[in-house]
């Protein structure tokens, strides 16, 4: 049968041209997976130094997603951290073999950073020791596997605690050290990688290096808040303080403007030890307000209590309640959040971790609530970060997109103190490159309630949030995996190819967690 020979002028228009469907956005999507080369090469070599990669369906299997449960991807192996050594020859094998690394912690990426499209899963929670706490300088020296809640339980014992740490207690400390780590008391302290005195490194060609302010500083400006692309951290040293329990108390608003306002109030004066915004929707907004001393609590109540503008718990009741008698359609909303605060509330002051009105375990209140109240099989959580300046503005934009996707959504607000003598790490990072002294941060979370939504229909919303932040030149706490496109959108070629440049000179087969960033 003779084909007919069509010359291309002829054609008609490609429907997946780039120039088809204008005005419909492409969606982000998974990279493509690893295909496998050289495989079976590697992992008789690394057998010849004792180390067992783990192939069978089961153990690969359990890494297949991560904690957002929209990226999903399958390792050809899984190697469980066990010490430096291990990790160093991982390193040096897969460079030489060009087999892909993907690092993972607590697995709590949301844009499927964490998970392996192919090649080497490296499960970093074997090495979850605490190795010496100092009281006395106020340091202490972990594995970086470890998670944040077993690290406060050990410091604990020892009367101390951590500085800052991510609000989700079940993130490891050197997955939090390579994105930030941000918490209610970030305003105070800044953020958790700010804490960071010095880390074990292991480079993307297998080398063991310590490195800090003073010993080898080009790599730790690189390995702090780098996203996993300049090295693994394998132990930390972090500044630590006496463990004091928090008095928290809790003011309502039927405003994000003036909850905003007020935070930033309480911020730039140094009012309080832990300050954030927790909301539901636009129509329960709480702004945390806690204390380590009685005596910063008592200044408190007698020159700023007044100053700011939220109810307390049954001046709001009230207020709600004549809102919602006037807008009576809206009362599945009313008793949804009815619903919540009834259950949310116990779970944070539950008697077994509370003396005396004063918080004594936040860690496992933390993580608990985090899990039963916002977890679930999907965990959606664009943000944004800007300047001061600029936040109200945005959280205003990006809330009426929560309003336009999902019919119950919450939204977290926290300060972000800045170190300047930090400012080479911030680069290419969640802090946003304008801002001075204080940043912040919003995440935005639907509540999906067992609901099923597609792919698509997510990834819409999410792109949605982080034009936003192309639009006004904020930052993000999460903008690799999925949303890598956004990169060079928001930091410019110039910095992206510094970075890329750095990239390609310190890991050469490019091996370390690609397509996280790079």
């Amino acid at each position: 049968m003779d084909i007919p020979v069509i010359e291309i002028g002829t054609l008609p228009p490609d429907p997946v041209a780039p120039d088809a469907l204008q005005g419909i956005k492409r969606q982000q999507t998974n990279p493509s997976r690893w295909q496998g080369e050289n495989w079976q090469a590697f992992i008789t070599k690394l057998a010849t130094y004792a180390i067992e990669i783990r192939q069978d369906l089961a153990s690969c299997g359990i890494f297949v997603t991560d904690a957002g449960g929209v990226a999903y991807g399958m390792p050809h192996g899984v190697l469980i951290a066990r010490n430096v050594e291990q990790i160093a020859t991982l390193f040096k094998t897969a460079q030489t073999y060009r087999i892909p690394i993907t690092v993972r912690g607590g697995g709590l990426t949301t844009e499927g950073e964490s998970v392996a499209y192919g090649g080497i899963l490296l499960d970093m929670t074997g090495m979850s020791q605490v190795l010496y706490i100092d009281t006395e300088k106020c340091i202490v020296r972990t594995q970086a596997g470890i998670f944040w809640h077993s690290l406060a339980e050990v410091l604990r014992r020892r009367g101390m605690d951590y500085l800052s740490a991510p609000l989700n207690l079940t993130a490891s400390v050197g997955g939090t050290l390579g994105v930030g780590g941000i918490d209610v008391n970030s305003a105070r302290f800044g953020c958790s990688a700010d804490q960071a005195i010095s880390l074990q490194v292991v480079t993307p060609t297998g080398e063991i290096v310590e490195c800090s302010d003073t010993e080898n500083i080009e790599l730790f400006k690189r390995v702090i808040l780098g996203y996993g692309q300049f090295g693994v951290i394998t132990e930390a040293t972090l500044k630590i303080r006496p463990f004091t329990p928090l008095r928290m108390h809790y003011f309502y608003y039927g405003s994000l403007r003036n909850t905003i306002e007020d935070l930033i109030l309480l911020d730039k004066n140094a009012v309080c030890d832990y300050s954030g915004i927790l909301t539901m929707m636009d129509k329960a907004i709480t702004l945390l307000v806690a204390f380590d001393s009685e005596e910063k609590e008592q200044k408190f109540q007698q020159q700023w209590k007044n100053r700011l503008r939220g109810y307390g718990e049954l001046g709001f009741t009230l207020r709600s309640a004549v809102y919602y008698a006037f807008h009576f359609w809206k009362l599945k909303e009313a008793w949804f959040l009815f619903n919540r605060k009834r259950c949310l509330f116990p779970e944070l002051q539950r008697s077994e971790y509370m003396q005396d009105k004063q918080m004594f375990d936040r860690t496992v209140v933390f993580s608990r609530a985090v899990w039963n109240f916002w977890g679930g099989r999907q965990m959606i959580i664009p943000d944004l970060a800007t300047n001061v300046d600029k936040f109200v503005t945005v959280v205003e934009k990006a809330n009426k997109v929560c309003q336009k996707y999902f019919p119950y959504y919450a939204l977290y607000c926290v300060g972000i103190k800045l170190h300047p003598e930090h400012q080479e790490h911030y680069e290419l990072s969640c802090i946003p490159p304008d801002a001075t002294e204080l940043a912040y941060g919003c995440e935005f979370e639907p509540m999906l309630n067992h609901e099923i939504y597609s792919r698509d229909y997510i990834q819409s919303f999410k792109n949605e949030i982080y034009d936003i932040g192309v639009e006004n030149q904020c930052s993000y706490y999460r903008f690799g995996g999925m949303m890598k496109g956004y990169i060079r959108r928001v930091f410019g070629d110039e910095l992206v190819d510094k970075h890329l440049a750095m990239k390609r000179q310190a890991d050469p087969n490019m091996i370390l967690n690609r397509n996280v960033i790079f």
